[in-house]
């Protein structure tokens, strides 16, 4: 079952607080199996050492192309987003509920400035 799902694509992952990730789950995005789950949902409680440990649980996935992670989570987790460099899966810092998007502050977006010559 696992290689003719390869052929058809990959997951999307998501680390976001309970609203993102209902609404992405609710869209047809969850995925269940025996190594778990391509979504965590992130609470105040939630320690950071959970969310560090999802992102590379994630993005080491063979069956992951897209990992969508709250802006608000991200800067949580900033120095292991610095430090990524994979471009699949792709990481995407979305806005939530209560948090605006702010692009000086997305890494992505950071490396795209400088790419086309910007300033860092």
């Amino acid at each position: 079952a696992d290689s003719a799902f390869e052929d058809v694509g990959k997951l999307v992952g998501v680390i976001g607080d309970e609203d993102t990730v209902t609404g992405f789950l609710l869209a047809g995005v969850g995925h269940r199996n025996s190594e778990g789950t391509n979504y965590l949902v992130v609470r105040q409680d939630t320690p950071i050492s959970v969310i560090e440990e999802t992102f590379r649980n994630l993005t080491n996935r063979t069956d992951v192309g897209i990992v969508l992670i709250n802006q608000h989570i991200a800067e949580e987790i900033r120095g292991l987003l610095n430090g990524y460099n994979k471009t699949i899966p792709t990481i995407l810092e979305i806005p939530s509920k209560d948090q605006p998007y702010d692009p000086a502050r997305d890494t992505t977006m950071k490396r795209v400035n400088l790419m086309m010559g910007g300033a860092e």
